[in-house]
């Protein structure tokens, strides 16, 4: 997993630093004007745990989680 920062430009989003391959798939968050985005040092530390957790494979598919999600209906 990787984060990197973009702008928008003529409705596409440009990263900046980065090359992503053709395909990519990415996830995009939205900060409202002047909104900071901060954490305390816990959720911080729970971010990065959960980041390396991922690295590690320790996660499970969008539709494996659709399917469990399903199972408690």
């Amino acid at each position: 997993m990787k984060i990197a920062t973009g702008t928008v430009v003529d409705g596409k989003v440009v990263v900046e630093g980065e090359i992503l391959p053709e395909g990519s798939t990415v996830t995009i968050l939205l900060r409202e004007d002047n909104e900071a985005f901060e954490l305390t040092i816990e959720e911080e530390e729970e971010l990065l745990a959960s980041i390396a957790e991922i690295e590690r494979g320790e996660f499970i598919s969008g539709a494996q989680l659709l399917e469990r999600l399903r199972r408690f209906g």
